[in-house]
């Protein structure tokens, strides 16, 4: 991921780990580069689950006695809690840091416009690669649906239909590409 490029850096979410890959989106986009993160729900926090929502439980009560309404604000989201991770490693009170985060989109799921586009992963922040083997881990998917996210029955249903829809392109795609080696073949010969 390093070096500057006009277009955006598409990133698949799932088994990340959520701070690892914050921290490498963050430079990222510091050096200028747009990022665009799908399936935000299938990253990873270690630690187990009950840990986790306790944390995040007690930072749920974290409020202004004044007035609740001036924050601090408690995304429920998967896709919001990657970009307040990535925004707390963003100096996002300045210019460059605001200009920063403008670049960063995160989607639960993975829509219209980048199911077809070419996916990479990041290996620093890969689970498999991060944490030990039998290590507990939770996905932030789950976590989110416990405190208050609506929409993971919603986001499961159009995931699994993308994923039907990428299998039988596939399929076509493969029947194509034997076609066109027979023909290749045949025209050869002749």
């Amino acid at each position: 991921l390093t070096g500057f490029s006009n277009k955006a850096i598409v990133i698949d979410g799932r088994g990340h780990l959520l701070g690892r890959l914050a921290a490498v989106i963050a430079k990222v986009l510091l050096e200028g580069n747009k990022v665009v993160v799908v399936r935000c729900e299938q990253i990873n926090i270690s630690g187990n689950f009950f840990r986790n929502k306790l944390k995040f439980m007690s930072f749920l009560r974290k409020r202004c006695n004044v007035n609740p309404a001036r924050g601090p604000f408690h995304f429920r989201a998967p896709s919001k809690i990657l970009w307040k991770t990535v925004r707390g490693m963003i100096p996002h009170k300045t210019e460059r840091g605001k200009s920063a985060l403008r670049r960063l989109r995160a989607y639960d799921g993975c829509p219209p416009p980048y199911d077809n586009r070419r996916r990479v992963v990041v290996p620093a922040a890969l689970r498999v690669f991060c944490l030990k083997p039998g290590r507990k881990y939770c996905h932030v998917g789950r976590l989110s649906h416990e405190v208050g996210w609506k929409y993971r029955d919603v986001v499961r249903k159009l995931e699994n239909k993308r994923k039907v829809k990428s299998v039988k392109l596939m399929a076509y795609e493969k029947k194509l590409k034997r076609i066109t080696k027979e023909s290749g073949e045949k025209v050869a010969k002749t």
